[in-house]
This record gives structure tokens, sequence and C-alpha cells, in this order.
């Protein structure tokens, strides 16, 4: 007969894929960026995760809590190449994509890319420009490629976009498009540190004088190392009845008397991805309901809208993201 004592062996099992070398990079990420980032451990795991997951990222809080210092140490982190762009309500989509220019010598059109030919981009205050220049983002984002005068450019790997933006109530912002919502694999809201996280941000900055946060950081994570990183996330099992898991959850957004739009089939194929994330960061190599539970709301919230009576009421997206989870059996 079995010892008693030995039967908690059969919980142990071997990973088919090799996972530490990930979980050595993700603890590196971390490292670095909690050298100046306080109390935002969440918001770096939710970035890692859509790194590894090939999505993009949108960043809401208001002004002054560190969304585009992290966004810019987070792309430091990463030994490639990073680039910024200040949206502005006179900015045009000529100015993000780029522009074709007579060039005198030739007597020909030549093509000078703009700020996102690159492969971190950080977009600041998205929602200040006006939706002409917001929406010369689909194509790129959703197909990793821009087609300007019948000529295709294709985007280096890798390409990500982290994109910050100001709370709605505030003056002079915009509603981004709802299918440009829909391309963000992820909604961040970042808020307000408590009051012992903000005593440990004034101790931080005053040790460091006049030391630049950007200088702190260390690249640690290379271009080829992340190839084959979210190669092994695309191998992580995941599941016949948590296939069905997902979609019904998805599903449920889209007859619920709260809500007058539902999530999309992207949504549930961004469950799926950064689940498998998730998984791995923790070094399985298989998705379990608690994988797909942490993505639920940063995956939705922004793909999902409140009927009008509901948000009159007060209720939140993330209200009905917590009723829909509770409503769905977990499978076994």
């Amino acid at each position: 007969m079995e010892n008693p004592e030995n039967s908690n062996d059969n919980l142990h099992f071997d990973n088919r894929i090799d996972l530490s070398e990930l979980k050595a990079a993700v603890e590196a990420i971390k490292a670095q960026l909690n050298k100046i980032i306080v109390g935002q451990d969440d918001f770096i795991e939710l970035l890692i995760v859509n790194l590894l997951a090939n999505g993009h990222v949108l960043i809401e809080g208001v002004p002054g809590i560190a969304k585009t210092i992290t966004a810019k140490l987070f792309a430091k982190a990463i030994k490639t190449n990073f680039s910024r762009i200040q949206f502005t309500p006179d900015l045009m989509p000529s100015d993000v994509l780029g522009t074709s220019i007579f060039n005198l010598k030739t007597s020909e059109f030549e093509f000078k890319k703009g700020p996102v030919f690159s492969n971190v981009i950080l977009i600041d205050e998205i929602n200040r420009a006006p939706a002409k220049t917001q929406s010369a983002l689909f194509e790129v984002m959703e197909e990793r490629q821009i087609t300007i005068d019948g000529n295709k450019f294709t985007m280096d790997f890798p390409f990500v976009v982290l994109a910050t933006q100001n709370p709605l109530e505030q003056e002079g912002t915009y509603a981004l498009p709802e299918a440009q919502l829909d391309r963000f694999l992820f909604k961040i809201k970042v808020d307000y540190p408590n009051l012992e996280e903000e005593i440990l941000i004034l101790k931080t900055h005053d040790q460091r004088k006049l030391n630049l946060p950007l200088d702190e950081i260390e690249s640690v994570l290379t271009v080829e190392s992340l190839a084959k990183f979210k190669s092994q996330v695309q191998d992580i099992i995941i599941e016949e009845k948590l296939f069905g898991y997902i979609a019904q959850l998805v599903e449920k957004t889209r007859n619920h008397p709260h809500l007058y739009l539902g999530a999309s089939p992207r949504a549930s194929i961004a469950i799926m991805n950064a689940s498998k994330a998730f998984a791995a960061i923790n070094g399985r190599d298989f998705v379990t309901p608690d994988d797909i539970k942490k993505t639920l709301t940063p995956v939705m919230r922004h793909r999902i809208i409140l009927s009008p009576e509901r948000e009159m009421e007060g209720m939140t997206p993330e209200n009905v993201i917590d009723m829909i989870s509770k409503s769905v059996e977990v499978p076994r």
C-alpha cells in the first residue's frame, strides 16, 4: 500500500517545455523596474505578459502616477529600439507613419519613415489626438505593416505599442474608436499609490539625487531570446474544456442585460494568448482556470460598453466582468 506521506509526489509534474530561462528573464525585468517603480507589480507583470503574448497595451490614469516612466523603463530593459510619440490635437497621420518627399536629385518620391517605425513605441496621451490620427494606427497595430502610396512596409520584430491616456473626464480628450480599442490586448488602469508607497517613492527619489531613472536600468532581454520565449508561449498546452470556458465567458457579454456592446472573438483569442503567457511566467507549460481569470478584466474592460442606464447608476465594466466570472462554472 502506498505510504500517505508520499502521496504529494503524485502532484509533481515535469514540463514538456523548459521554461527556466523564460522565468529567469521575467524576474530580471521585474528586478530592473523595481529599482525605480514602487507599488506597480501588477502593472509590470501585465506589460511582460503582453510582450510574450504579442499584444499592445493601453494604460489609463491621471497625470503624474508613473505611466510614462514605467513604459520607458520597460522598453529600456529590452535590448531593442524605442521611440516616443506625443499625441496632440494638431498631430497628423503623416507625423506618425511618415510621408513621401520629392527628391530633386532623382526626380522621384522617397518615403521618409515616421517614428512608428521602431520596436517599442510609447504613444503618450493617445486620446489627445483626433480620430483621424488615431485611425492611422489601425493597420500597423493589427497587421504590423503600413501601406502608403501602394507600397507595403513591414515592421521589424518586436513591434509593441504602449499607449497612455488620461481619463475621458479630463478636458481636451477624445474617446478612442471601438475598432482601435479592440486592437489593444490589455487596458491597464493605474491608480494613485497608497501612503506607504508614496513615502517609499519620496525616499527613492531622494537617494537617486540627480541621477536619471533611465540611467539606473540595464537591458536584460535580447530580441533573440524574446523570439524564443514567444515561440515557447505558443506551445503552452490549453485543454479542450478551457476553450469552452473562455468562449462561455466572452459569449455572456453579448447578451448581458447590463451591456450595450459585448466582446468580439478577438477578445477570446486575447484571453487565450494572455493566459498562456501567464502560465509560462509561472513556470507551467499548461493553462489553468486561474490563468484565464487573471486576464478577464484587463482584456475585456475596454471591449464592452455599459448600457446607458447602468452607466448613469455608477456601474463599471469591471463590475459586470466580475458578475460574469462568478456566473460561469469553472471546469474541473
